[in-house]
């Protein structure tokens, strides 16, 4: 049986940076990938935004790791070369009954640190997107957007110049509690055919976290936590230029941040994600779901065309609630939580996991400390 220090499950921006963090510190660490391609899945399709830190609970770890996140990645974005920019968002109040909402989301934000926001009148607003429609918006200087892919090719080279090492096409296809209490070769991974004794295994697998954990033998089944999926469609508008220079919010609903305008960094413009909660992963984008999106947009659009918006790319959220209920919290889930030395799990992390990836990563270096 071969041993290994530390393996971190999954490739994608939540895992890479994991890996980077635990193999400065000297932790020898195999990151296993199953697909062919890091960053294949739930990473390489989002929106591609740093977050402000604006939407989330008071003490959360959303709140506090986002704000947290967010420094450290435009930081990390200086230093490496990664493509961003701090392009800005609105976030539109579009009719005078959501004006008051405004406020609240502006003092809930402030609670988490963030103090840039900036209440902007209909007069400025027509000056800054004259296409816009909004009684009044939210002006967040510090949102910005990213090359996702950028960021984590950096994240791979920083993980393997400190000694790590990827393995593509390798998937965990089950394991076992060794029952040991110390930190030495507390679980076995089996991965392929091969048998791997492991002091430290951290579950990054994003969508797949959940069977991941669920079939190590002596996993309490009372530990694992609900699974829900909540897929959200993107559409491109075609032969249409979008008139806007920043990313475009309404008021957040239910499931998430409602029909938004994103650009990336070569100025595409793509709405979305809207909310469609599923069983299963399927990734094929329904172009007649795109007819309940003219109605939402031109609530702060009025000159989008008839029929322009084409299917671009869907996303699926690892979520922790489901439909009608309070949005979750992220769950970074270690040994005082389960009881098995050495395994941490990361359940529910959906966006703003990779404004909060270096966040997210030092919180998982503490329940190992």
């Amino acid at each position: 049986m071969e041993q290994v220090d530390c393996v971190v499950i999954g490739a994608g921006v939540i895992g890479l940076a994991t890996a980077r963090q635990l193999a400065r510190s000297g932790r020898d660490v195999l990151i296993v990938e199953r697909a062919e391609l890091i960053g294949s899945e739930t990473s390489s399709r989002n929106s591609e935004v740093i977050h402000a830190g604006i939407y989330y609970p008071a003490g959360s770890a959303k709140a506090r790791l986002c704000t947290s996140g967010r420094d450290k990645l435009y930081a990390y974005c200086v230093d490496h070369g990664v493509d961003h920019q701090r392009i800005g968002k609105l976030i539109v109040a579009t009719d005078t009954d959501q004006v008051d909402r405004l406020s609240g989301i502006a003092a809930a934000a402030e609670v988490n640190g963030v103090t840039d926001l900036r209440l902007i009148d209909s007069d400025e607003l027509a000056e800054l997107e004259p296409d816009l429609h909004a009684e009044q918006a939210l002006l967040s200087p510090s949102t910005g957007i990213i090359d996702s892919h950028g960021l984590m090719s950096a994240l791979r080279r920083d993980a393997e110049e400190a000694g790590a090492t990827t393995a593509l096409r390798s998937s965990v296809t089950g394991g076992a509690v060794t029952g040991r209490t110390g930190p030495q070769t507390s679980i076995v991974l089996v991965i392929d055919d091969t048998e791997i004794a492991c002091d430290t295994v951290i579950n990054c697998a994003g969508l797949s976290s959940w069977d991941v954990a669920a079939q190590l033998d002596g996993f309490p089944a009372t530990s694992l936590p609900p699974r829900h999926y909540a897929k959200g469609n993107y559409y491109t508008p075609a032969g249409v230029k979008v008139p806007f220079s920043r990313l475009i919010y309404p008021i957040p609903v239910d499931g998430g941040l409602g029909v938004h305008l994103t650009l990336d960094l070569g100025g595409q413009a793509r709405f979305g994600p809207d909310v469609e909660w599923v069983d299963s992963v399927d990734y094929q984008v329904d172009p007649s779901r795109a007819d309940a999106f003219y109605s939402e947009i031109r609530r702060y659009w009025p000159g989008l065309p008839d029929n322009t918006l084409t299917p671009a790319y869907c996303g699926i959220r690892p979520k922790l609630s489901g439909p009608g209920e309070p949005a979750a919290d992220f769950l970074i889930q270690g040994p005082a939580d389960h009881g098995i030395p050495g395994l941490v799990n990361l359940f529910g992390i959906e966006s703003p996991g990779l404004t909060s990836c270096f966040a997210i990563a030092e919180t998982v270096a503490t329940h190992l400390a």
